[in-house]
């Protein structure tokens, strides 16, 4: 990230390690977008509050942070909370709560990576009734204050691209990207098993796609990230977010079906289900 950021850089106490967590966002209002935030979404904020006990303070969720930083005061007082640091402990949820308490308590100016902590979790600290509001951006702007301090670093923003990313409206916690190809990605709350077998069941009767007007959007498999199940898509060169929007609604109601059926996999169906198996990876 760019350079020449004030800040002062705070270390965070080290205690006991946290058992794992498999899924450190699970209870926070939207989930799958917190994933989202953390593994696939390139620059995006969100809107969050702490809870009356900590404050009632305003909270920006940020995809990303300069130099891996998890939260931050700055000198114009806003406070941001950044998920795609470095992983700490095996709670990330209690590692930023930490980073944010400390960032509320701090000095506008100062800064905080995440390390091992004892404290509450965000699902303790954060008002759960506030909803998360995704805006997704097209550059690194948002991280640039109001003050002259951070004037010089506005044009070096501007012109640091990000992979062009929407989050699609008809459906929720579903997000198309450009990179070489456009890509739909679709965090899932379901469980892993019965995400894979329902997809399995589509994909053995030739009804995983999703159908555009430029053809075939190609289910590629799907990977796991904080817990979470994120099938992926390949679209036609060309495709833009809005091409998906319906297709995705008839897509979701296709897969809504197949997560209902509890039969056994049929011998097509075990065949399919190997194969999504076979290029499943895990993020983080």
């Amino acid at each position: 990230m760019p350079p020449g950021w004030g800040r002062r850089l705070a270390g965070m106490a080290k205690t006991s390690v946290p058992d794992f967590v498999l899924r450190p966002f699970e209870g926070l209002p939207s989930e799958p977008d917190w994933v989202a935030f953390r593994e696939i979404v390139p620059a995006a904020t969100a809107t969050a509050r702490t809870t009356k006990e900590y404050g009632a303070r305003d909270v920006t969720v940020a995809t990303m942070l300069p130099e891996g930083l998890a939260a931050m005061h700055r000198p114009d007082g806003t406070v941001l909370l950044g998920l795609q640091g470095a992983l700490s402990s095996g709670d990330l949820s209690r590692d930023l709560a930490a980073a944010l308490l400390a960032a509320l308590d701090a000095e506008p100016g100062s800064a905080f990576a995440a390390a091992p902590a004892d404290g509450p979790r965000l699902q303790d600290v954060l008002d759960l009734d506030v909803p998360f509001e995704v805006t997704v951006h097209d550059s690194y702007r948002y991280l640039a204050d109001a003050s002259a301090e951070e004037e010089e670093i506005e044009e070096e923003l501007e012109d640091n691209e990000t992979i062009p990313t929407v989050r699609l409206a008809s459906v929720e916690h579903a997000y198309w990207c450009r990179m070489a190809k456009p890509f739909l990605r679709w965090a899932r709350t379901e469980d892993e098993d019965d995400v894979v077998n329902a997809i399995a069941r589509l994909h053995a009767k030739r009804e995983s796609a999703l159908e555009l007007p430029g053809g075939e959007g190609r289910f590629l498999g799907m990977f796991r990230a904080a817990g979470l199940v994120v099938p992926v898509w390949e679209l036609p060169d060309g495709t833009e977010a809005a091409d998906v929007e319906q297709p995705i609604v008839e897509l979701g109601k296709r897969l809504d079906k197949a997560l209902k059926v509890k039969e056994p996999l049929d011998a097509n169906e075990r065949r399919a289900r190997a194969g999504i198996i076979s290029r499943q990876v895990t993020l983080r």
